[in-house]
């Protein structure tokens, strides 16, 4: 095989009026050719791996009938069977396209492709590949990375001899692969096995909430009994709430009656005479106003002593009402309270209460 069966396939590409392949451009033509080259020489010096694969690019750049005979016939030397039986296949089939003038400047190469062919296909070895029983519907079955269709299952297929990566791989599973090894000539039917993913480990349960201790039951106090007073209840509660409201009724009303007398002064300089007038009603705005503002403070004041004295009344009754202690020092205190105006003038008013319990 020299170049020049190379360079005599361009020729007849560009001259016969049937295409074989595309016109490829320029600068791939160029790269193929310096591609065929290395090739060629790594074959001829025993390096068939790089040898093969720069023929396969230079086919690829720029499909010829010369380059893919000597493909075929490095992938032979390189011990690839399956590989070669197909490239020589490829080989005729582009022959039989030929014309009779393509087909002699062929010269011998057809007629050696056949007989290669012939001398390999008996050599090449057969895998089958099987899905496993119960396998899910949508796994995946890969040779050598490439996914094998349905149709290619359980079919004992062409492949070179050596070794092969197959893996098997269910939706939602993991990748599980194994590499076997098939001879030249071997046949091998293989059922791949699906294994089953260990289930994630259930998460620890979170520890157990400490138990709340429960309640000491605290005894009772005693009722009270000779030598032991009544604590206060509801009844004292509810005096000293009266109290406290008589006593704030009481404030209220008697600041509000300090403020009616700081008013009657206001009604008086800006009323009657004050304005110099002889209608004793007669008013400036200053003295009507004062006028409103008493009349509101008047009924207020009346409400707020009505209230206190309604609510020390009650006080009062409740504590009367209520049992005395029987033990000397609870009988000998006495419990008093008092509330009102303690001091009233034209401009302030003091209140308080006071008393002992």
């Amino acid at each position: 095989m020299t170049p020049w069966f190379r360079r005599s396939t361009h020729l007849l590409a560009v001259c016969s009026l049937v295409a074989l392949s595309a016109p490829a451009a320029a600068q791939n033509i160029a790269i193929a050719e310096a591609l065929f080259e290395k090739g060629l020489a790594d074959m001829q010096a025993g390096r068939y791996e790089t040898g093969c694969k720069a023929l396969a690019e230079s086919e690829r750049l720029d499909p010829q009938p010369g380059t893919l005979f000597t493909l075929a016939a490095c992938e032979a030397e390189w011990g690839r069977i399956a590989t070669a039986v197909t490239r020589f296949g490829e080989y005729l089939a582009r022959v039989a396209q030929m014309t009779p003038a393509q087909v002699a400047r062929q010269g011998e190469r057809p007629k050696l492709a056949r007989q290669r062919r012939e001398e390999l296909a008996p050599r090449v070895p057969k895998l089958a590949l099987s899905l496993p029983p119960g396998a899910p519907a949508g796994t995946v079955v890969r040779r050598d990375g490439d996914a094998l269709g349905d149709i290619q299952l359980g079919i004992a297929l062409p492949v070179d001899p050596g070794e092969h990566r197959v893996s098997i791989q269910a939706p939602g599973g993991p990748l599980q692969e194994q590499r076997i090894t098939i001879a030249a000539g071997e046949t091998k039917e293989l059922t791949l096995e699906l294994k089953e993913t260990p289930a994630p480990a259930a998460p620890a349960p979170p520890p157990a909430a400490p138990q709340p201790a429960a309640p000491e039951l605290v005894p009772a106090p005693a009722s009270a009994g000779p030598d032991r007073p009544a604590s206060p209840g509801g009844r004292r509660t509810a005096m000293y709430v009266a109290g406290g409201l008589g006593a704030a009724g009481l404030a209220l009303g008697g600041v509000t009656g300090a403020l009616v007398l700081g008013k009657k002064g206001t009604i008086d300089e800006h009323c009657g005479s004050g304005i110099q007038t002889a209608d004793p009603k007669a008013c400036d705005t200053t003295g009507r106003d004062a006028g409103t503002g008493a009349i509101t403070l008047a009924s207020v004041s009346t409400i707020g002593f009505a209230v206190g004295l309604a609510g020390l009344g009650t006080a009062a009754v409740l504590y009367l009402t209520e049992p005395k202690p029987t033990t000397p020092a609870a009988s000998a205190r006495s419990r008093w309270i008092s509330a009102g105006v303690l001091e009233a003038g034209p401009e302030r008013a003091v209140v308080g209460a006071r008393g002992r319990f």
